[in-house]
């Protein structure tokens, strides 16, 4: 059992074809689901203290696996008990259902337990819950102390995150092989828990991952201010929007910061303020430039978003900005670019494209050539080549305002430090979750910018 930071993330599609793999080589189906229960029933036994376990098995593999985590528990002197929806309905299920040797309860009629694992349903639901099994669900949760899901909550689509019908909640999921897009994606996410991943001996390769701390370049005796990295933010209609981007991205680590357009000096006097003209945007040692922070979208604005189309800098496309161009343009102008939209900045610039979150994601870096950032209670990260990233569960005070400023500061300076612009969004969006977790409750964006010096330093 182990964190899930840098896991591969499979849709159900992906997790057959890695089994399939798996039994290509020589495996079989019986011997993985034996691998899976038995390494639940491990952590069952950790988590559950000693304390009776309830263990509900539905028709499917899923249910499979929990006769498994029963027998297994039962051969190590735990108390356990069985309810079941069905009788399995697969040849392996019900192979694992002829080595538990205990009685087999009704779902509707067994009473409740201080530990209740859920194996009745897994990747493979895809109708709404039945109202009858929701409230017995819902009844045992009640009477529990822990729950338990064994791969995902019953009730969730394992590729959208959706709910289906009306799933309850558990306290710790274990993810069999891989991650699911579901641990990740709202609503489903907030139904998981603490998510912990287990091996069961499938092939994990895959093109989605979940973030994890990056690995960025730390100042050496021969680093200097241009060479850690310069940012150049475009100041438009709203001063403090772009001033907080700024002041992230010297907190991310950026080791030369410049605000370009008229500001009057004030703190923090390590910012740059300069007139913005073609030579401060044509200034070749800009390794990312920012626009859209507190932009507006007046005619005037789209001027500005020329200009920094028409240069050749890394950029960072957030806020207003991203109202004001297209994804043909992007894709035209080419380069190294990153877009950092929340709903409804995605639905205008790339229409509302169909499919999970992660799915929009992928189509709209495929649309535009750039990667996008689509933020949110859950944020997807997703290059034009087809590689992503999904983001944990952060910090629910960071719906607050000036959050996306802060971010795509934090991204400018990881972009202009010379990642790879899916590692350097990806690197941006942890130090911002990380930050908003040292920061607590009650914080504002002013807080967080500032608290992206402790973020980066964890890294050290």
């Amino acid at each position: 059992m182990r964190p899930i930071a840098g896991a591969t993330v499979l849709t159900a599609a992906e997790m057959r074809a890695a089994e399939a793999r798996a039994f290509d080589r020589g495996d079989d189906a019986f011997a993985m689901m034996q691998r899976a229960g038995h390494a639940c029933a491990a952590a069952v036994r950790r988590l559950s203290a000693g304390a009776e376990v309830l263990v509900l098995c539905g028709p499917g593999n899923n249910g499979g696996d929990g006769y498994v985590i029963a027998a297994s528990l039962a051969a190590a002197g735990q108390s356990v008990r069985v309810a079941a929806l069905g009788a399995p309905n697969s040849d392996t299920a019900a192979q694992a259902r002829t080595g538990w040797r205990g009685p087999v309860e009704a779902l509707d009629e067994v009473s409740g337990a201080p530990v209740l694992v859920d194996a009745l349903f897994g990747i493979g639901l895809s109708r709404p819950l039945d109202d009858k099994v929701v409230a017995a669900l819902s009844g045992l949760r009640n009477a529990a102390r822990l729950v338990i899901a064994v791969d995902l909550p019953s009730g969730v689509d394992s590729d959208s995150g959706a709910r289906l019908g009306c799933p309850v909640p558990v306290d710790i999921t274990l993810a069999l092989g891989a991650l699911k897009p579901a641990h990740l994606l709202q609503p489903a996410a907030a139904l998981c828990g603490t998510v912990r991943l287990l091996d069961i001996g499938v092939d994990e390769s895959a093109e989605a991952r979940v973030v994890a701390p990056p690995t960025l370049p730390a100042p050496g005796p021969q680093s200097h201010k241009f060479n850690r990295g310069m940012v150049a933010i475009m100041r438009g209609r709203m001063a403090g929007a772009a001033e907080l981007c700024a002041t992230a991205a010297m907190h991310a680590g950026a080791g030369y910061v410049a605000l370009l357009g008229a500001s009057m000096p004030g703190e923090p006097h390590a910012l740059v303020r300069r007139k913005f003209d073609d030579e401060a945007l044509a200034d070749r040692r800009i390794g990312a430039l920012v626009v859209g922070p507190g932009l507006g979208r007046d005619d005037g604005m789209h001027s500005l978003i020329e200009r920094a189309l028409a240069s050749e800098h890394a950029l960072v496309i957030d806020g207003d900005a991203l109202h004001l161009v297209t994804s043909e343009q992007l894709r035209a102008r080419g380069g190294q670019i990153i877009l950092t939209p929340h709903a409804g900045e995605f639905d205008a610039l790339f229409g509302h494209v169909q499919g999970s979150k992660l799915d929009r994601a992928r189509a709209a870096a495929r649309a535009s050539g750039a990667t996008v950032v689509f933020k949110g209670a859950d944020t997807v990260i997703a290059a034009p080549d087809g590689r992503a990233r999904l983001a944990p569960a952060a910090n629910n005070w960071l719906s607050t305002a000036g959050s996306g400023d802060v971010l795509a500061g934090a991204i400018a300076a990881c972009l202009a430090a010379g990642l790879d612009p899916l590692d350097a969004a990806a690197a941006g969006v942890w130090l911002h979750g990380e930050a908003a977790r040292r920061c607590g409750a009650a914080f504002i964006a002013d807080d967080l910018a500032r608290a992206l010096t402790q973020a980066r330093a964890a890294l050290a």
